[in-house]
């Protein structure tokens, strides 16, 4: 239908899923059952949703047809421009809708969160600063019904905070709070300045998806199973069966031996369970080098040149320089209140995702001032 976009790839995924689901085996693996019924419930939306669409758009032409026919009776064309007026903006709504849910989610969005805030360049009011960040990031997560959980605080002589680290919980935490990290500068007279003169510093913030425990699903042609008799002490029958076992996890090449049972069933087991023990130990290391990975490249070196944004308290301004964002809203959004800084960095991202996607948006862009201190 004209104006909207191409659904089939949606469609045939939602039969491909629907096919799985009546599978027997489906729920064998709860990680990936779940995963796909979460997809399920989003293509049935977006194709739900799609329907609609078409359903009103019918409505539209129908009624714009009637407007347009000078013969019809004048009370049926003043209920059809009453209708035009409700329909109208209703598509305009679900078109967007219909787009956003054409981008698939971040898996990490649904996680709680972790946030590292340091102190920058700037010395002691750097450290000050970190610790109104930690403050104001606290006030948003109450605001916002999550709670929140000191893990570590190195406080600062005069205040503040050199580093302090703390866990969020709640609904979408991560897919709020991802925009933040980086450098963040302020510019302020501190409050040690004798002579009033404003001070430029800067704190970094890293914002970082709580590590899931990970789930190691082993398929069995991975693996190089070999049977042997025991060597050593053990008595005859460990010796003369082949009850050893040897399995090589042929895409790690880790390797497992096991014969200190007299069943190879047995043996088989434990090795087993040492296999998965040593492949989910890698895992969880592998995650841990990313997510340190992750926090080294959102903060920077923390210079102030480095900066996303910036607080500047004598004109009671913030600046968002990714987007150009500039609100005179200072002493509101210190105290928490960051849904007017998230929400357009939210929509940014989407063009941006809707654009890769070739993708037309009616998304409004921000009322942004560009602004370069």
């Amino acid at each position: 239908m004209q104006d909207l976009p191409d659904i089939t790839p949606f469609r045939h995924r939602l039969a491909e899923i629907e096919r799985l689901m009546g599978e027997p085996e489906f729920f064998a693996d709860q990680r990936k059952a779940a995963a796909q019924s979460s997809e399920h419930q989003r293509l049935l939306h977006l194709t739900g949703l799609y329907a609609q669409i078409e359903k009103n758009l019918r409505a539209l032409e129908e009624n714009r047809e009637l407007c347009a026919d000078a013969g019809s009776d004048a009370d049926l064309r003043a209920l059809a421009g009453e209708e035009i007026a409700l329909l109208e903006p209703e598509v305009a709504a679900q078109k967007l809708e219909l787009l956003k849910a054409m981008v698939p989610p971040d898996p990490a969005d649904s996680r709680n969160t972790i946030l590292e805030i340091r102190a920058g360049t700037g010395g002691d009011e750097a450290a000050l600063f970190a610790g109104d960040l930690f403050r104001m990031y606290c006030r948003f997560a109450e605001e916002q019904g999550w709670k929140w959980e000191m893990l570590g605080a190195h406080p600062s002589e005069t205040g503040g905070y050199k580093e302090v680290s703390f866990l969020i919980t709640g609904t979408d935490v991560f897919k709020k709070l991802k925009y933040e990290s980086g450098v963040h500068r302020v510019q302020r007279v501190p409050v040690t300045e004798a002579s009033g003169r404003i001070h430029t510093s800067a704190a970094t913030v890293a914002v970082l998806p709580e590590a899931e425990e990970v789930d190691i699903h082993i398929d069995p042609a991975d693996l190089d199973l070999t049977v042997s008799r025991a060597s050593g002490a053990g008595g005859q029958h460990v010796n003369k069966t082949e009850s050893a076992v040897q399995i090589i996890h042929k895409p790690t090449g880790v390797m497992v031996y096991c014969a200190d049972e007299r069943s190879q069933i047995k043996n088989r087991a434990k090795a087993m369970k040492i296999l998965r023990a040593r492949l989910l130990e890698q895992k969880q290391a592998e995650e841990s080098a990313a997510y340190a990975a992750t926090r080294r490249n959102q903060i920077g070196s923390g210079d102030r040149s480095e900066r996303i944004r910036t607080y500047n308290f004598p004109q009671s301004r913030v600046t968002d320089h990714r987007i150009g964002l500039t609100l005179h809203s200072l002493s509101a959004v210190m105290e928490g209140d960051l849904e007017d800084i998230i929400t357009p960095l939210q929509d940014a991202a989407l063009r941006q995702k809707l654009a890769e996607r070739g993708l037309a948006t009616p998304l409004p862009t921000a009322n942004l001032q560009a602004a370069e201190e």
